[in-house]
């Protein structure tokens, strides 16, 4: 894809490693910093040239958020230059499509309605959408906070089983020991205390409790595409995760990415998104299922991953999209883009250092090849950036690679145990 200078103006939300992959993919279009918007300043984005980041106390939620966008409107209302409005959190995504039909008068917002973002962001209504459009889907029933106080939830058949909120946004807010974004359940009372703690500590939505898919974060897939204003896919860059952090507050998160090709993947996402009238950024994860020899989906993120910048790094700048799309308005009429089906451009995406990935990731042909891509040079993080290294950066990559490694030192193998 080629890049242009057109004259627009992108704001991002947040703080996190999402925001400044995002921040450096605008960067390389146009070499300006972006604006960045956020209630608490995260590591990722600390000593930036290339982002600003301004915090506002409680900016994360309504009614601070929308008061705070309405002032923005006033600031923009006659700037020439399109500006673009970025959710890089689960949160932000939500609050854009709760108030696109107020802010799209000022702001693009390369956001699906809000009608559809309640059906997608829920995770049972998803697999409804999951059921109408054939997608598999691990075997899942629900459990609510009226079921446990009844106490009329009934244990697992078998362990281990997957455990995780339905409602990803409100357990942002949940805070309690031993608090995971997945809990993988391995007896009657680990699954008893578990419930316990996540009732009593003001989570009220239902928890899913989900058939757990065998095999380690090698059998893990990530997609991210982008589908333009007209409803039609443009872009899909298929990931395979090989190394997920085992902190118990970031279980899920991949740490170590390989791009690949997969043909039937793509055809059934492209299928859902456009028959979905689906726009802007999506995040899909999946997991090969050994027993029957399918993927299975587990979620939908209405943006792009956290660990996204694997598709810049592959060739397929994220933010371009968005530029041709409401900018330049040059997408419409061409062909999607399915990434990674030739070597010429692959890379390994790296949020650990290399030594991490190559202790703790499973042996097999693809880490092979992954570590013939790190002996050549080919990989690369979303955090170090060769146009905005300073000394404070240097410290802070070396801090959090260090707090990786202690990680994994502390928590991998309990983790990992079962798989």
């Amino acid at each position: 894809m080629q890049n242009t200078a057109p004259k627009f103006t992108p704001i991002l939300f947040g703080s996190d490693f999402n925001v400044y992959g995002m921040a450096r993919s605008f960067y390389e279009i146009n070499q300006q910093p972006v604006r960045a918007l956020a209630e608490v300043q995260l590591a990722p984005t600390r000593y930036s040239k290339i982002v600003n980041v301004e915090l506002i106390p409680n900016f994360s939620e309504d009614p601070v958020w929308i008061a705070e966008l309405r002032k923005l409107k006033e600031e923009y209302r006659n700037h020439p230059e399109p500006v673009i409005l970025i959710a890089c959190s689960d949160g932000y995504s939500e609050l854009i499509s709760k108030h696109k039909a107020e802010l799209k008068d000022v702001f693009v917002c390369p956001n699906v309605d809000f009608d559809l973002a309640n059906q997608l962001n829920t995770k049972e209504n998803f697999y409804q959408l999951c059921d109408q459009y054939e997608l598999p889907y691990p075997k899942t029933r629900l459990i609510s906070k009226i079921d446990y106080q009844n106490g009329t939830y009934t244990q697992p058949d078998t362990y281990p089983v997957a455990l995780k909120p339905a409602n990803s946004i409100e357990w942002v807010d949940i805070h309690f020991e031993g608090r995971k974004k997945v809990f993988i359940i391995r007896s009657a009372a680990e699954f008893n205390e578990v419930i316990k703690k996540i009732y009593t500590n003001g989570y009220t939505s239902d928890m899913i409790l989900q058939d757990f898919i065998p095999g380690d974060d090698s059998n893990m897939r990530v997609v991210n595409a982008y589908v333009d204003k007209q409803h039609h896919v443009k872009m899909m860059c298929l990931g395979h995760p090989l190394l997920e952090d085992p902190a118990p507050g970031a279980i899920g998160n991949y740490v170590a990415i390989l791009p690949e090709y997969d043909e039937k993947i793509y055809q059934q996402l492209q299928n859902f998104l456009e028959q979905i009238n689906y726009t802007g950024f999506a995040d899909f994860d999946l997991k090969w299922d050994v027993r029957d020899h399918s993927f299975k989906l587990f979620e939908i993120n209405l943006r792009q991953g956290r660990s996204s910048f694997y598709v810049t790094l592959a060739g397929y700048n994220l933010a371009q999209w968005l530029v041709d799309d409401y900018v330049n308005d040059n997408l419409a009429k061409r062909e999607p883009v399915f990434g990674n089906q030739d070597d010429q451009h692959r890379q390994l995406w790296l949020g650990v250092p290399p030594a991490t990935f190559k202790k703790f990731a499973k042996a097999n042909a693809d880490k092979a090849v992954a570590e013939k891509l790190l002996a050549t040079g080919r990989f690369g993080t979303t955090f170090w950036y060769k146009k905005d290294r300073n000394p404070m950066r240097w410290l802070l990559f070396k801090w959090m690679n260090h707090n990786y490694k202690k990680d994994f030192a502390t928590y991998f193998a309990r983790e990992k145990g079962d798989n």
